[in-house]
This record gives structure tokens, sequence and C-alpha cells, in this order.
């Protein structure tokens, strides 16, 4: 049986939308349109997705679009990028997972975003086979579960934090914690205001990891779908540079840009998305091999000026510097901007934690971030459809998912999930109008 048109994949993505405007009607003829034919049903061509970027936004893509496609639909998903699963700026990240801001604030739409990247967490676990674990080798854990503790360092963020400890997510909860109760969860930390707040619930992820495994669960869901039907989805991982969008147009339905900073690089974008690159630098500190104290694995990592993710009792990173408009996309670090970085973030972390100038520094990371237009609801990722922007020249329609920003791990679940509907109901409208209207903002330069 034939699949049912675009517009019919819209109404059953929206199924509370039961006045139909005019716009409507002509917006779902245009998409039962945007096929040349029928596709995706048994014996027809499958629908062809490319997704631009292994990261955080481009897996999660990839999976929702294994996931929500049609069972009886052909699907096949390609997954371009030059330097593999997790090479850019997602796979060096910070890994600090929570749904609120810096002063414990949560979040627009936080609950949802909180909720999408858990459950992709969930699938990369269990298809890295340490679901429910946390395993005491650094070198084998996807996620360590040991929360974040924040404690303010001014009167001003004193009084803020604990306004907004009064609210907050049954599933990502706040204690206020006293400086005694702080202590004893971090022998050594500084608590100059006698309190702390702390999140039991939020998470430290190993991000290479983390990809690597999301990208086996998207392997995982392809070869399941095929089994339990006789209409396959596919899914490929292309090690190789896109020079241009119209060199892919011709081959797919959809391309969906998840390219981040490196968005702005293709000619068509160039100078049109309002984003600013912003070069971030991750110093990792171990402690020396003769020193018996270590840091305890029931210790949560620590927000502050500078915050500090331990993935061990000897092991922390340490970060992140902020460089604007910077252009070197390389995760590699020279020297000088290593001790740079060093001499930065180390008299933050201290300031909080002074037991961390026993910790030996061992070496620094990189990425460069994409940074978005800051809106009444907060610095929110671009999403939507760049038909117009990109010119077109043939049926295939052209998707972007930008501007993570340092948000990257907590917004993919939810915009990934988002675009990938929109791409499959060929529809911009099943995305919600506060992550499109960057569209009539100028264009950063």
């Amino acid at each position: 049986m034939p699949p049912p048109p675009c517009s019919s994949a819209t109404s059953r993505l929206l199924p509370s939308l039961t006045l139909y405007s005019r716009r409507t009607v002509a917006a779902a003829s245009a998409s039962a349109a945007c096929y040349p034919a029928p596709a995706g049903g048994h014996g027809r061509r499958p629908l062809r997705y490319a997704v631009l970027g292994a990261g955080f936004a481009g897996l999660s893509v990839a999976w929702h679009l294994l996931k929500r496609s049609p069972r009886d639909s052909r699907v096949s998903v390609d997954i371009y990028d030059e330097n593999g699963v997790g090479g850019g700026a997602s796979g060096v990240s910070g890994g600090l997972l929570h749904p609120y801001s810096p002063k414990v604030k949560l979040l627009w739409r936080g609950a949802e975003f909180w909720k999408e990247s858990m459950d992709l967490l969930r699938s990369a676990e269990q298809a890295n086979g340490t679901a429910g674990s946390d395993t005491t080798s650094p070198d084998e854990s996807l996620i360590w579960r040991r929360g974040i503790v924040r404690p303010p360092t001014t009167v001003k963020a004193a009084d803020i934090l604990l306004e907004n400890a009064q609210s907050c997510l049954k599933s990502c909860s706040l204690q206020v914690l006293d400086s005694d109760a702080a202590q004893c969860l971090v022998p050594g930390l500084r608590v100059p205001f006698d309190f702390a707040v702390y999140m039991p619930l939020a998470l430290n992820i190993n991000p290479k990891k983390y990809l690597q495994a999301l990208f086996s669960a998207c392997q995982n869901l392809a070869d399941e779908a095929s089994s339990l039907s006789s209409e396959p989805k596919k899914l490929k991982l292309y090690k190789q540079h896109v020079d241009n969008l119209h060199q892919l147009s011709g081959d797919y339905d959809s391309v969906i840009i998840c390219l981040g900073a490196k968005a702005c690089s293709l000619p068509e974008l160039a100078n049109k998305l309002p984003l600013r690159t912003c070069r971030g630098v991750i110093a990792e500190f171990q402690l020396p091999s003769d020193t018996v104290e270590e840091y305890s694995n029931q210790s949560p990592s620590i927000l502050s000026d500078a915050w500090m993710a331990f993935q061990g009792p000897r092991t922390v990173s340490i970060g992140s510097t902020w460089q604007w408009k910077s252009e070197n996309y390389s995760s590699s670090v020279s020297d000088e901007e290593a001790l740079t970085a060093k001499d930065e973030l180390l008299p933050k972390a201290s300031g909080v934690y002074p037991g961390i100038s026993k910790w030996d520094f061992v070496h620094a990371r990189a990425g460069i971030r994409a940074m978005p237009p800051l809106t009444t609801n907060g610095s929110l990722p671009l999403l939507g459809c760049l038909d117009e922007m990109v010119g077109k020249k043939s049926n295939c329609k052209f998707w972007l998912v930008g501007g993570l920003g340092a948000r990257g791990l907590l917004y993919h679940g939810l915009v990934g999930k988002m675009t990938a509907e929109a791409a499959i109901s060929c529809d911009e409208n099943v995305i919600p109008s506060e992550f499109t209207c960057w569209k009539v903002i100028k264009p950063s330069q």
C-alpha cells in the first residue's frame, strides 16, 4: 500500500489541528508536490536524506529520521562528515548536561529539551551495552552520574541563585545545601556565602564516546526496521567534504545542514546566517601519580566561573575560554594557546575548589561554537527550511539545524526531532516559530 502524500503526513504529525486556513491548504498542496513521484513504498525509490555533520545535531536528526519515517517506507539516510563521528566541536565539548542557565534558572522549554536529550542518551547507552551502569574506568564510561554543584561567588549571584532554585524540574531537581552539606559532598569546596545549589540528577557525558554510541544506535535502528519490514532502512557515513549544497540536490529529497559554525562556509549560506563564531579551549588536568588523595567518585562536578567536569578520581576537564570571531577550526591547541587557557581557567577553578592547584595540567582541546542571536526566550538554535535562501534548482528541500552554541548536548534531542518531523512532512510549520524567527534578523558579519 503506497504511503500517504506529504499533506497527510502533516496532519498525522499534528493531530491537534482541526481547522485549516487557506494558507494551510496551500502549504499542504505545495508539500504534496515536494517529490516528483511517490517515494518510499514497495518497488519505488527510497526517500533519501543527506545529513551534513556527524555531531550532536546531525546524529539526532539521523536517528529521528529513521525512527519517525513511516514503517512501510524505504528510507536512506546518508551522513557526510569529513572528520567522522564526533570529529568536530561536539566531540570536544565539556559534557555537562542539565536544563538550567548558569544562574540555575530553568531554560525556556527546558523540560522538553531535557526529556529528549535523556531519550537519546538511553538509546546510546543501550547500543553501547552500558544502560544503567556507571563504570569506574574513565576510558570505559559513557556517563558519570554524579550531579553538579553550583556555589555562588558574589552577593548578587547568591541572591539570584536562591531565588531561581525555588523552581525546578522534578526530573532534574535542585537542592539548596548549607555549607556543611556542600563541603561534605565535595571536601575542600569553598562556600563563601554559606550555601550551594546542587543538581543531583545532572550528568557528565563523555561526548566522543556518546556520539559513537548514538551512531551505533542509528545503525541498530536501521537494521531492526529492515528486519521487521520488506521496506529496508539504510544508514551510511561518508567521510568526505561537501563543497556546496547543489552538488547533492539531485540525489536527495532533503538535505539537512548540521555543520555548526562550518555551515557559514557553504557558498550558498555565506554571510546569510546570524551566527557568531566563538572558539573555546578546555584544559585537562590529572592528579600526580604520587598523590594519594583522590577526588571522590561520589562527589559531583562543579559549576562556577569556570566549570570542572570530573571524569574519575584523578581526571578533570576545566572550561571554557571564549574567543569571539575566531576562524581557527582546529581541535588541536598550540603550546601558547594552551598556556593562555590554563592561566585564565585555573584561577577561576581554584576560587571555588582550591585543591585543584595540586593537579597537573596535561593538555588542552578546542572547538568552534556557533553562537545564535539572543531572543526574549534566550539564545535559541536556528531551525527551518532554507529553500528561499539557497535557491531552488531541483525538487530537493534544504533544512538547517544550527546555532546550538554551548548547549548542543541539551538542545540536540528536541531540535533533531522537530527538524526530522519537518523534513518527513515537508512542512516547516511543525517547527515552533521561536526557532525560525531568525530569518528576519540581519546576518552576522
